[in-house]
């Protein structure tokens, strides 16, 4: 009687099937109205189907637009009447669960961005201290200060490419410590680097942001992977709140790089203000920069070491996810069959992902590394380096509420991910080519101020874009096994971007760099509406269904909403790999996919009298799910055929996938 009554949560059942005209419980046979309504409410969740079983993106485009404005004011009343309830027992309780749900996800990023984004701000303040250095190079090696911006990067690739595959092979708990350790490790190394001359200093500077930077690319596949498999809380996927807020959760999580740049820009400031008495005007004494720049690094050096200690003792469930594909695959250490499979069945998505981020990073990465010129063009007579921190201060603030704005749009079905990212790189587009062939007239004192609106506009649009959603669908659109190994890949060749922008910008002026950039966002645009397709309201548990079709070489047998043509991109389309879509074949599926689980949960239970450590299962089947499977041992004639444990051990006993890496 108790587990009639639970709490069902997403999967509350809708009612009795009383008219049997709810359209994908039509062909399932030997049900009695109160099991065919249980079944309706656990394979049909209300938030991404009808009543009538009916999913959303089926429907005619009137009653999709209502159902999903219906759907999302339900849940913004539900989200607001929670905040109310915690700020009447507590003011400050939704400050703390902002805090652990979004800045402790989020906190690698939020420290790697406080720093990374130093390296720029810090550079003005020792050219102006050390200038017979860093700016005239009369005791310094110009190419090893030109390598800062080189080194950083290349250790930024390193790490997203080696602990993406270490992520997938060891665990995401694994990588996310490692990560933490590693940017620790290299704080110290920044906040102490010093040589014999300054030569010596420049170098011993370059080679601890390069290995800093190893840490800083791990934390790109880590974060999105954990991020969206739920790391932090019981690493349970496929709830209600998953589906409409995974984005949210992620981009949340990656938001954390932009108050991190802007925390970095604000306590530079203070500290400029403190060590130079009270005075951000030149001349800056060789003492003040050091003292400025030096604790300026210890300061999140503290911050990372806490973050080893959460990371090894609170994040326990982050490999949950990971291990469960594994083991549901029968596959130990790295999975090189899915690594192959991927690149064959989704190697355009790995050309979405990977382009995407490569044109969006020489967007954001530029922008960021010739924002000195930008500002010196704005202020043409200045020499003081806190009026040029303080635009970088406007700036960073106008890309924070971009951050924003994606987190609260990304999960719209009507907008969402490839529809932010195609405007996103528009956008951009528009913003750089107009002032690109018009240089002379927009940067005249009279116009001035509209070039510095189209300048900040794009870094709105950068991060209510594709600087956003690139972090999220490099993750998304990939199977667990591989996901970090992809988000890794697609996140270093993104640095590649960033990396051409580095080396290009040296030997070109500020005007030629307006003429430059603008097409990459529009190659952005371009591999983005071809290739990538859009995850937005799609269940990610369904994606993995689909996945155990492909991996046992059964692609054809799956008709779920993973291959509905809404959540393909176009290249997929004219492919035909939706073809196979059928909504009513597809509740028959997963009918006898739920029993084949409660079948081998039964037999668990008969042989061990205990729940399995880690099992993937929800407390209890109803009532009403016990009965019909019970009743009905063997499958109905009419069914399709399933994917039992038995055959999908039989098709891999010889294709190596248990191989370690």
């Amino acid at each position: 009687m108790t587990s009639s009554l639970r709490d069902y949560g997403a999967a509350a059942p809708h009612g009795p099937n009383m008219d049997r005209h709810h359209v994908a419980t039509q062909d399932v046979s030997a049900m009695n109205p109160n099991e065919a309504g249980v079944l309706h409410g656990l394979l049909h969740p209300d938030d991404i189907y009808d009543a009538d079983g009916t999913y959303w993106a089926d429907l005619p485009m009137g009653k999709r637009i209502k159902f999903v404005t219906g759907v999302d004011g339900q849940e913004s009343k539900k989200e607001l009447r929670s905040i109310g309830t915690m700020l009447k027992n507590d003011p400050l309780s939704p400050v703390g669960y902002y805090l652990r749900n979004m800045v402790v996800p989020g906190a690698g990023l939020l420290l790697e961005g406080y720093v990374l984004f130093s390296i720029g701000n810090v550079r003005p303040l020792l050219q102006a201290a050390f200038p017979s250095c860093w700016k005239t190079f009369d005791i310094c090696n110009e190419t090893w200060t030109q390598a800062i911006d080189y080194l950083e990067i290349c250790g930024i690739i390193v790490g997203q490419i080696l602990v993406g595959i270490i992520g997938d092979w060891l665990g995401r708990r694994w990588g996310l410590i490692q990560d933490a350790v590693v940017m620790f490790v290299g704080l110290i190394m920044l906040t102490a680097a010093w040589g014999v001359d300054q030569n010596g200093w420049v170098i011993c500077y370059v080679w601890s942001l390069f290995f800093y930077g190893v840490g800083v690319g791990g934390e790109y596949p880590m974060t999105a992977t954990s991020g969206m498999e739920n790391a932090v809380g019981s690493g349970k996927v496929s709830t209600k709140d998953d589906r409409l807020h995974r984005g949210r959760k992620v981009t949340s999580a990656f938001l954390m790089q932009g108050w991190g740049q802007f925390a970095n820009q604000v306590i530079l400031i203070i500290l400029l203000l403190i060590f130079h008495h009270g005075s951000g005007n030149p001349p800056y004494s060789k003492v003040a920069a050091q003292w400025t720049y030096r604790v300026s690094f210890a300061i999140p050096a503290v911050g990372t070491l806490w973050l080893v200690y959460f990371r090894y003792y609170k994040m326990r469930s982050a490999s949950k996810q990971l291990f469960l594909a594994k083991k549901k695959q029968k596959v130990t250490g790295y999975d090189t069959k899915s690594l192959k499979m991927t690149l064959t069945y989704f190697g355009p998505r790995l050309l979405a992902t990977a382009g995407a981020w490569f044109a969006n990073d020489v967007f954001f990465y530029g922008n960021k590394l010739f924002q000195n010129q930008f500002i010196a063009v704005l202020t043409p007579n200045n020499h003081s380096v806190m009026e040029g921190w303080l635009y970088n201060l406007v700036n960073v603030g106008v890309s924070l509420v971009g951050y924003y704005m994606a987190s609260f749009f990304i999960d719209n079905k009507l907008y969402g991910r490839k529809w932010m990212m195609i405007v996103g790189f528009l956008a951009d587009f528009i913003l750089f080519v107009v002032p690109a062939f018009n240089y002379d007239f927009f940067t005249s004192p009279n116009h001035i101020h509209a070039f510095q609106a189209m300048y900040f506009l794009s870094s709105f649009f950068n991060q209510f874009g594709p600087n956003s959603v690139t972090f999220l669908v490099a993750a998304e659109v990939y199977p667990t096994p591989i996901r970090a190994t992809a988000h890794g890949f697609s996140a270093a060749v993104g640095k590649l971007g960033a990396l051409l922008a580095a080396v290009l910008y040296n030997y070109i002026t500020t005007q030629q760099k307006f003429y430059v950039v603008p097409w990459f966002g529009l190659g952005g645009a371009l591999v983005t509406w071809l290739f990538l397709p859009d995850t937005t309201g799609l269940d990610l548990k369904e994606q993995e269904r689909r996945w155990t079709y492909i991996r046992a070489g059964r692609e054809e047998d799956y008709h779920g909403i993973a291959i509905h043509p809404k959540h393909l991109s176009l290249w997929e389309r004219i492919r035909g790999v939706g073809k196979h879509y059928d909504a009513t074949l597809d509740y028959q599926q997963k009918v006898e996919e739920l029993r084949a689980e409660w079948e081998a949960r039964q037999a668990r239970k008969g042989n061990e009298g205990v729940k399995v450590e880690d099992e993937d299962d929800e407390d209890d089947y109803p009532n009403e799910v016990h009965t019909y499977f019970s009743r009905t041992a063997t499958n109905s004639p009419n069914m399709t055929p399933m994917l039992r444990p038995k055959e999908k051990q039989a098709s891999e006993s010889d294709d190596g996938s248990n191989e370690k890496l």
